[in-house]
Order: C-alpha cells, then sequence, then structure tokens
C-alpha cells in the first residue's frame, strides 16, 4: 500500500514537472535556478567522493589533500570540480537573486523566505567547507569568524568553547566542521525540494511582474530544451575554469599547512563572502559588526514584507531601476572592498557602502510610490 502511494506521488510529481504551466515570456534569466540544482548535485556527489580519501585530523587533513590531488586516480580533478563548483554556484546564486529582485519575484513570500533560507545555509556550508583542507586560511578564518560569536552577552565566550570543543581550534573543531559540512547539503537539498513544491503551487513569476493565466505554455519540451541548452553553457565556462584557471578563486596562502603561530598579513574570506565580510568590518564595535553581518542576510526576508504591494518589475521603472543598479554596483564595491587592507581611503568608502547597502531595502518601497506619484501627475 504504501509503495502505490510513493509511486503515485512520484507520478504526480513527474506529471507536474513536465506539465507545469510556464509564462512563454520568460527569458534566459530564468535558466539560473536551474543550473543552481545542477551545481548543488555536483558538489554533492564530487564532495562524496573527496570524502572517501579525506581524514579530518589536524596531523593529517593537509597530507591527505596532498594525497587526493597527487595520488588518487582523477583526484585532481574532483577537488577542483568541488572547490571551483562553490565559486560557480554563488555567482549563480547571487544572480538568482538580483533577478528576483528585478522582476518583483520576492512577492511569492514562501518561496522567497526558503530561497533566502537555501543561501544562509549555503554560506554556513561552504564556510565549514573551507576550513577542511586545514591550510593556513583555512585556519585563521575559522579562528576570525567563530570568535565573533564571543560578542554575543554573557555566553558568548561559553559558546565559543562549545563550538571549538576546547581553548583554541583544535582536532574536535575540524571533526565537527566535518560532520556538519558533510550532512548540510542534504538539508539544503531538502529545501530545495520544498522550494520547487511552492513554486510550482504558484507558477513561475513572468518578466512583466504581473500575474497572469493566460499565454501559457507546457514547460516539456520548450523550456526543458532551454534548460539544457544553459547546462551545456555554464558547465563548458565551469571546465574552462577548471582546467585552464584552477586556482583562480583560490588563495595563496592555503597552500600553506595551517601553523597557529604564525598569522597571514591579511586575513579574508573566499570572494563569495567578502561583502558581508566588508559589512562587519565597517562597524568597530565588534557585537555592532556581527549584527550587521546577520542582518546584511537577514535582511532579505524583510523585501516580501515590506514591498509586497509592489507588483510589476524595475524594468518599469525608471527610479527603481536607476536604484536598483546602484546596489548592484554597491554589492560589487563591497565585495573588492572586503579583499582590501583596513585603511584610509578604502574604510570611509566601506562605511558609505555598507550604509547604502541597508537603505536600499528600506528606501525601495518610497521610490516605487514616488514614481506612480509621478506618472499619476503627468497623466
Amino acid at each position: 500500500m504504501n509503495y502505490m502511494k510513493l509511486n503515485n506521488l512520484m507520478k504526480m510529481f513527474f506529471y507536474s514537472m513536465i506539465k507545469l504551466p510556464t509564462p512563454l515570456n520568460i527569458n534566459l534569466w530564468w535558466n539560473f535556478g536551474s543550473m543552481l540544482g545542477l551545481f548543488l548535485m555536483i558538489q554533492i556527489i564530487s564532495g562524496f567522493l573527496l570524502s572517501l580519501h579525506y581524514c579530518p585530523n589536524i596531523e593529517l587533513a593537509f597530507k591527505m589533500i596532498i594525497h587526493i590531488m597527487k595520488d588518487i586516480n582523477n583526484g585532481w580533478m574532483i577537488r577542483l570540480i568541488h572547490i571551483n563548483g562553490a565559486s560557480f554556484y554563488f555567482l549563480l546564486m547571487y544572480i538568482h537573486i538580483s533577478r528576483n529582485i528585478w522582476y518583483s519575484s520576492f512577492k511569492y513570500k514562501d518561496v522567497w523566505f526558503i530561497g533566502i533560507t537555501i543561501f544562509f545555509l549555503s554560506m554556513m556550508t561552504a564556510f565549514l567547507g573551507y576550513v577542511l583542507p586545514w591550510g593556513q586560511m583555512s585556519f585563521w578564518g575559522a579562528t576570525v569568524i567563530t570568535n565573533l560569536v564571543s560578542a554575543i552577552p554573557y555566553i558568548g565566550n561559553m559558546l565559543v568553547n562549545w563550538i571549538w570543543g576546547g581553548y583554541s581550534i583544535n582536532n574536535a573543531t575540524l571533526n565537527r566542521f566535518y560532520s556538519i559540512h558533510f550532512i548540510m547539503p542534504f538539508v539544503i537539498l531538502m529545501f530545495v525540494i520544498i522550494h520547487l513544491f511552492f513554486l510550482h503551487l504558484h507558477g513561475s513569476n513572468n518578466s512583466l511582474g504581473v500575474e497572469s493565466k493566460i499565454y501559457m505554455v507546457e514547460f516539456y519540451p520548450y523550456f526543458l530544451i532551454k534548460d539544457l541548452l544553459g547546462f551545456v553553457l555554464i558547465l563548458l565556462l565551469f571546465f574552462y575554469i577548471n582546467f585552464q584557471f584552477p586556482y583562480y578563486f583560490s588563495d595563496p596562502d592555503n597552500f600553506k599547512i595551517a601553523n597557529s603561530m604564525v598569522t597571514p598579513i591579511h586575513i579574508k574570506p573566499e570572494w563569495y563572502f567578502l561583502f558581508a565580510y566588508s559589512i562587519l568590518r565597517a562597524i568597530p564595535n565588534k557585537l555592532g559588526g556581527v549584527t550587521a553581518l546577520i542582518l546584511s542576510i537577514l535582511i532579505l526576508f524583510l523585501m516580501s514584507i515590506f514591498k509586497n504591494n509592489i507588483s510589476k518589475s524595475n524594468k518599469f521603472n525608471m527610479l527603481g531601476k536607476l536604484y536598483y543598479w546602484f546596489f548592484i554596483n554597491n554589492f560589487i564595491l563591497l565585495t573588492w572592498l572586503g579583499g582590501k587592507v583596513i585603511e584610509l581611503p578604502y574604510t570611509m568608502i566601506n562605511e558609505t557602502m555598507t550604509l547604502s547597502y541597508f537603505m536600499y531595502f528600506f528606501l525601495f518601497s518610497f521610490i516605487y510610490k514616488m514614481w506612480e506619484f509621478i506618472l499619476n501627475t503627468d497623466k
């Protein structure tokens, strides 16, 4: 009986995938969601293959990375796929979120909330994975980020010791990070399935940003072919990077074994964390910086609440369009500033960009209403 129910559920799922009514006018920017699913599976499979040869021990972790690269058949390729796959995953994630902001897709609250939760969990998983090679930047990056928890009043220091499993980063820390990093992608996969369920419940948004039940076509074969073409193009670029510029996104300090007695000149995370790292550094107070760091992600949840009155996309709002591209440039500048040393003029620019980053989320509704007022006045 249970088998029959499961079989029927599977049939309903695949039927909904094939027969899903999809707006006729969606463009290539809608391909990035399926590309994210592709790279999530690439990360899970490559991560599993790496775990077969990895040893979460501070004396052996760095040596096992060398062993994977040199002694395991195609181990070098699997590791490069995994480390560069993380960069591609977050690049696609940022494009996907940007597209949803541009076309006001955040009005579907359940889809948006689950999507931002996936983003938050992905950042946590990537941070844990960055520690595993046990290189210099891995060790000191973990030391800096975990130390931020100590900013929590009263219980901060106790939490840090609990996370570390001692009074400094040690073997227990590496074991915990490895275990959580291994299990988190499956948690993310569960959220992705829920994300797709709610997306299919509402149906995809379209480039006009308005709800309409007309001019719909079936997902198969029209958009399946589009997605497959997107897969081919992104994989071509992905393997080009892997084979021609394999360490373009990597930090040189991480090719040295972790040494708790030697601090790198400039500690910084991977490029996809740099915008949040800039926001953290912009506030001199430790607790304030940690709060701003967390809010830089969590504030995305508020978009559906603050802007649920927006129905059309930014392409119909000239002021919103200008402000949107100002925000995108702001994000890129924050990422660039995160890799710079803490000195003038970078610190001053960083503070300005951090303020404007948060102001975007509170002023956009006001700008939209102002644009509507201008249009009504012209009429």
